[in-house]
């Protein structure tokens, strides 16, 4: 199967970044089709972790090359920091290539995104404050510099000259003042411009020769279905398209190249984030799993809030993304655990409900029904290790009934068990 897409089907912060890591053992390209640096994929390879934002996660492969698709909004300055950061690790990097036709996070775009969360009051939706929403924007309006621009001094220029009075005009509307004149920000530009030249070419060319060629190519997304600009919890999500239809739009490639979708489940359920959360944990509990799990946002630092597994919501990924398999992470920070409950339907206004509503007021008054399982034994990593050598048929018996429990109730198989960060800590059912 060549072309292959993980996305992640909760709030993000599912484990993409390993599992795209350990399926790029395969893969002679990797794609990132979404997002900005506001995502953040963390990977640990023989001890050491790699936190990841702009740049693929095949990059940590020296043989796999490296895309950043054209759905992508890119922040040069922080794009090269990044870059400069895996240099400085010794990390010995395949190739990468930008798309030409990405759009490009200015300055002002920062600016705006703060002054804009705080005049959104409780509509505000947590972002990273690093420009994505104003860019996207600006993209579905017309005022926006792509890199293909940026490559193009005069074309840039031209722009620019066009964008910055009225940005600088919105943020003075907006209280603030805009921070660098537009010969400033060119004058920068120029010189992020030359650093990434090297890098730029049309992606969408680039795709579909490795595809023709029978290459196997991922396709990796950043942040989760539920937020989606068109399917997730607007307004609390993000600015992309983080479902299947976004990866294709995001690279320039057709549905029909697509031969396996990979949906990543945490075996609870997590954000970073406002808005409204049906099987979040206030208790004890909660405390006990953002604890164990590390739950801190790769990009943002912030806790995460978490809940049980809410199967309403994972039945809404499996449907929009066309799900062909699933994979479990953090099964380990559950073990432990006298009993596990799993949200399997809500209750609104006294009536079951069982698909996830578009209206956030709704979703709000929702109240989850849970079914409550046993749990299983807390074990020590050769223990998982153990187990892995056996597949499915050494789970324990509570991890081995949840993992059934899900496949009956979404009707898609599970194919991987992750117990750890590692790139070695799966289970392969």
């Amino acid at each position: 199967m060549p072309a292959k897409v993980i996305l992640g089907t909760q709030w993000g912060d599912e484990g993409k970044g390993k599992i795209t890591d350990l399926t790029a053992d395969e893969a002679e390209m990797v794609v990132r089709f979404q997002g900005g640096n506001n995502a953040g994929h963390t990977i640990v390879i023989d001890g050491k972790t790699f936190k990841l934002h702009l740049v693929p996660s095949g990059i940590l492969r020296k043989d796999t090359t490296s895309v950043v698709g054209n759905g992508v909004v890119l922040d040069p300055a922080a794009f090269l920091k990044e870059l400069d950061q895996l240099k400085e690790g010794n990390v010995e990097m395949g190739q990468l290539k930008i798309s030409d036709r990405l759009h490009i996070i200015m300055p002002y775009h920062r600016t705006i995104d703060g002054l804009e969360e705080a005049a959104k009051g409780n509509l505000a939706a947590g972002t990273t404050k690093r420009g994505i929403g104003p860019c996207y924007s600006d993209k579905t309006a017309r005022f926006g510099l792509r890199m293909c621009d940026l490559m193009d001094p005069e074309a840039f220029m031209h722009k620019l000259k066009a964008a910055y009075p009225l940005k600088a005009g919105y943020i003075k509307a907006l209280g603030g003042d805009i921070e660098q004149t537009m010969d400033e920000i060119f004058e920068e530009y120029m010189a992020l411009a030359d650093r990434l030249r090297p890098y730029v070419c049309d992606v969408s060319v680039l795709i579909n020769d490795a595809l023709d060629q029978g290459k196997n190519v991922l396709f990796e997304g950043a942040q989760g279905t539920h937020l989606d600009i068109d399917h997730g919890v607007y307004p609390y999500g993000t600015s992309s398209s983080t479902v299947t239809g976004g990866c294709l739009i995001g690279t320039g490639i057709g549905p029909k190249r697509l031969d396996k979708v990979i949906g990543i489940v945490k075996a609870y359920t997590s954000r970073v984030g406002t808005g409204p959360f049906p099987t979040e944990l206030f208790d004890s509990v909660g405390e006990h799993i953002a604890d164990k799990g590390g739950e801190f946002g790769t990009t943002t630092g912030r806790r995460r809030r978490v809940g049980w597994l809410d199967l309403v919501m994972v039945e809404y990924a499996v449907r929009v993304n066309g799900l062909d398999s699933l994979v479990i992470t953090k099964s380990d920070v559950l073990a432990g655990m006298d009993e596990i409950k799993i949200a399997t339907h809500y209750t609104l206004d006294g009536k079951d409900i069982h698909h996830f509503p578009a209206s956030m007021a709704q979703v709000a008054k929702c109240v989850p029904q849970y079914h409550t399982m046993a749990g299983w034994p807390d074990l020590k990593k050769e223990e998982w290790d153990a187990i892995a050598s056996k597949g499915r048929d050494g789970l324990p018996a509570g991890l081995a009934a949840y993992i059934t429990f899900i496949e009956a109730n979404l009707k898609v198989p599970v194919e991987i068990v992750s117990y750890g960060p590692g790139r070695e800590e799966n289970i392969y059912l």
